[in-house]
């Protein structure tokens, strides 16, 4: 191996072998079966994981259920004390777990220190959110009574996370429902668990510090075994998931069977709109920051570009200009722009699209091919494709994730509108205009019909200050900031009676 590779390993505190079940303490030898991991940089083999199986689930889950009926007790801001301390520890490693997702993953190293930087700052928004958990006073109709609502914490949520974001969703989710009270379940991706083990120390590490465990835990296991115990157990009153809509479709019947809740983050066909008077400097940053950043691996990637015809033909030949001076290779480097696509099955996945592409009558006007990096031969790196096509063609429709650019000619904003919106998905959304009647029909009900729209910026890029989460197929979930707490509560309802009588609601009469 690598220097470089063991010397992040070594930092993150990951050895050859590593067990993949935690509630605080390290269960020594799960039952679940090796998991072997390889960088797609180059193929190196980075360690084995010892899988949790079911009785080591259940073990962890215990001492989850165990731990909840304790933290939900402790005051929300000193919850919040905890996050903050958390969010402290996490900055002291943010280099080394940043590396340490690029070396996993392949985003570039930048990407996967602004990945932790997410962690931190979901931290920081949930200690100021510890003391904003607000009910409403109500009004009864009811002389002498009292009423109002507050919230109260769910249990154990499961976070179920995928690998192109292999430690931030987990935070997004994992922060907030602390400070809600709740403990919480994580099953990270099969080809990121070296992420999940080391961030899982970090937090071992914080809640020792107050003698604290299985407020975090985590389960790294099969999909098949694993991922279907935790998504039918009844003690999970919440299981929050990323992943493809085909996940979402069997996370939301499972949990949706005994009447559970879900947070789903699912697949984007995200479009960039791009009018006749836009800047058009503006746009081509956006546009290849949102395509050929995380490799287009990205759920918040640009996958269409739309454009008014009357600029398609200057903005088509900048974009493929721009594409050519892209340098890919080792995310390491922080020269390097575009890093490897996460496996083999994800190249062969980005040609078979390309081939269908060509079959739909689609014309590849830049990259596309698999290509080979000087000392970097088993890694999984590709040149970015853009493709001229048809918004109504099947793969088009379907969303490949793999650095697939659409091409698209739109003759108006309504135009472009109902281009953007004729897809399943609805995650994210951007249109770049100096136009204010334009700008401000993309953003009315008539408009975008995604979670997120933006006006002359790009698809990617959420803060964590605003509710993150798309519509239709993308499943409707809410996660970060502005009110995506309540998902992680229960609400509660309470009137009080202080009188000695007894009046019923709407004025009836029941006897004497």
């Amino acid at each position: 191996m690598k220097d470089k590779y063991a010397s992040i390993l070594k930092a993150c505190g990951i050895k050859d072998v590593n067990s993949g079940a935690c509630w605080g303490e390290w269960i020594d030898n799960p039952g679940g079966g090796e998991l072997e991991v390889f960088t797609p940089i180059d193929g190196t083999k980075l360690a084995t994981v010892l899988m949790a199986g079911p009785d080591d689930y259940d073990t962890v889950m215990e001492k989850s259920e165990a731990a909840f009926k304790t933290w939900r007790m402790v005051p929300a801001p000193k919850r919040g004390e905890i996050i903050r301390q958390l969010g402290n520890a996490l900055r002291e490693k943010k280099d080394d777990l940043g590396a340490l997702v690029a070396l996993e993953m392949g985003k570039i190293v930048g990407e996967g220190g602004g990945e932790v930087q997410e962690m931190i700052d979901i931290c920081d928004f949930s200690v100021g959110l510890a003391r904003q958990l607000y009910g409403l006073s109500l009004h009864s109709e009811r002389p002498g009574h009292r009423m109002y609502e507050q919230w109260h914490p769910l249990g154990t949520v499961g976070v179920i996370s995928a690998f192109n974001f292999p430690v931030a969703v987990w935070a997004w989710n994992a922060a907030i429902a602390a400070v809600c009270g709740d403990t919480t379940i994580w099953k990270p991706s099969s080809e990121t668990p070296l992420t999940a083990i080391a961030v899982q120390h970090i937090c071992n590490d914080v809640m020792k510090a107050h003698d604290l465990e299985g407020i975090f835990n985590l389960v790294v296991g099969r999909g098949s075994s694993i991922g279907e115990k935790l998504i039918a157990d009844r003690r999970i009153p919440l299981v929050s998931a990323t992943g493809s809509c085909e996940m979402g479709y069997r996370i939301g019947e499972v949990v949706g069977k005994r009447l559970g809740r879900t947070i789903l983050e699912l697949g984007g066909n995200n479009a960039l709109l791009v009018m006749d008077d836009a800047n058009l400097d503006l746009a081509l940053r956006a546009i290849l920051f949102g395509a050929v950043g995380t490799a287009g691996q990205r759920c918040t990637s640009t996958r269409r570009i739309i454009m008014h015809e009357k600029i398609y033909d200057e903005l088509l030949g900048r974009l493929v200009k721009a594409y050519g001076t892209v340098p890919i290779g080792d995310p390491l480097d922080p020269d390097i722009l575009m890093g490897p696509l996460v496996n083999a099955a994800a190249v062969e996945i980005m040609q078979a699209a390309i081939g269908r592409i060509k079959d739909s009558g689609g014309t590849i006007v830049y990259g596309g091919e698999p290509i080979t990096i000087d000392g970097l031969e088993g890694g999984h790196y590709v040149k970015p494709c853009i493709a001229e096509a048809s918004n109504d063609w099947q793969i088009v429709q379907d969303e490949t994730f793999a650095p697939i650019l659409y091409a698209i000619k739109c003759s108006s904003i309504e135009d472009a509108i109902e281009i953007q919106n004729n897809v399943v998905q609805g995650l994210s959304s951007a249109c770049f205009t100096t136009n204010l009647l334009s700008s401000e029909n993309f953003l009315s009900h008539k408009g975008s019909d995604c979670g997120i729209a933006n006006i002359n910026i790009g698809t990617s890029g959420a803060e964590i200050g605003g509710a993150f989460g798309g519509e239709k197929e993308t499943g409707g979930g809410r996660e970060a900031g502005s009110d995506s707490w309540k998902a992680y509560m229960r609400r509660q309802t309470n009137t009080i009676n202080w009188t000695s009588e007894l009046p019923l609601a709407q004025g009836i009469k029941f006897g004497d």
